[in-house]
């Protein structure tokens, strides 16, 4: 199972990002993370995904300590993220009775 981060800040906002990100604890053992992957995107700013895989059964410990990384953020001027679950098909397929 993944959770895929979405977070964007204008580009007077990096250093302060930058700084923070450093000040992040590491993830748990149960938690493998990809990225993050920065893009930037004219007259917009800064762009960045980070995909977090985990076991289905830690799903609730692992979106709490993801949240709980991108609430350190907080306060960055122009900061806005956003993350969610996504299924596997197979899963997807489950769920709705498919599989």
């Amino acid at each position: 199972m993944v959770i895929i981060s979405i977070s964007s800040y204008p580009l007077e906002s990096v250093k302060e990002i930058a700084k923070r990100l450093m000040q992040q604890s590491p993830l748990p053992a149960y938690i493998t993370m990809k990225g993050p992957y920065a893009n930037s995107e004219v007259g917009a700013g800064m762009k960045v995904i980070a995909i977090f895989e985990f076991d289905k059964s830690k799903l609730s410990e692992a979106f709490e300590v993801i949240t709980a990384r991108y609430v350190k953020y907080h306060g960055v001027p122009g900061f806005t993220y956003s993350h969610n679950v996504w299924l596997e098909t197979k899963e997807a397929l489950k769920a709705i009775g498919m599989g």
